[in-house]
């Protein structure tokens, strides 16, 4: 069960920034964290749209980071990439919210809060007036199965029925609908040697590498000094109600 929680925005507690900082860190892999253009918007333009959950205690416990933006309602529309969320991210004209990030504390993890984050950023959906909040989710159990294609892996269910990434399976008892995999909301690139100190590992020849965190294989050539990574997500909508 989720501890008592007290809802902010970042607007509302610029003081936090430091400890969203820390829990950034602590929930993605060190490849993912070499910087998306337009992600300071956050901090700023879109400070009031942030929602920061904290205890009684005033302990940062989880982030949900959100933008409105323009999106026309079909599948066809959905930005392909997290850096392509931002670029269409506007307060005139804005007809949804896109989730772009759930972070709990990982000492708290198991207590609810990743429900109790998508709720919050849905009720900033609701206070705006929009129909729709959709998230490029990225499950949290793909890692675990780097070989399967995502388009298959959105789809395996547990023997009771439902999903089974906890991830998506939150989503989905949120009311979420699966709309479509996007394969490369963010694509890595560095030398051979960026990609050792990342991971903590050794690529002696080129090809494909499984590598903790990664929900594919990264691809590695040596003759070239280079290393590829796509991270893909699982675009789901969910209902605001109003």
């Amino acid at each position: 069960m989720a501890p008592q929680l007290r809802v902010h925005t970042l607007a509302e507690r610029p003081d936090r920034l430091a400890d969203i900082d820390r829990l950034s860190v602590q929930s993605w892999p060190r490849f993912l964290m070499n910087g998306v253009p337009g992600w300071d918007r956050l901090f700023g333009e879109f400070a009031h749209h942030q929602v920061l959950l904290c205890d009684t205690a005033d302990r940062l416990l989880a982030v949900g980071h959100l933008v409105p933006l323009v999106w026309d309602g079909s599948v066809a529309d959905l930005p392909p990439t997290i850096e392509a969320i931002l670029a269409r991210s506007r307060e005139d004209g804005a007809t949804a919210f896109s989730a772009l990030a759930a972070m709990v504390d990982p000492e708290q993890r198991g207590q609810g809060l990743s429900r109790a984050v998508l709720l919050a950023m849905k009720a900033v959906a609701r206070r705006h007036g929009y129909a729709h909040l959709i998230a490029p989710v990225r499950p949290t159990w793909k890692a675990r199965y780097p070989l399967a294609p995502m388009d298959r892996y959105v789809t395996w269910r547990r023997a009771d029925g439902d999903l089974l990434d906890p991830w998506l399976r939150v989503h989905q008892k949120l009311g979420a609908q699966g709309l479509a995999v996007a394969p490369s909301t963010l694509t890595v690139q560095g030398r051979v040697a960026d990609w050792e100190a990342w991971t903590g590992l050794t690529f002696p020849e080129t090809g494909p590498y499984v590598v903790p965190g990664a929900l594919q294989p990264v691809h590695i050539d040596c003759e070239r000094d280079t290393g590829r990574y796509e991270d893909p997500n699982y675009w789901m909508r969910h209902p605001v109600e109003a």
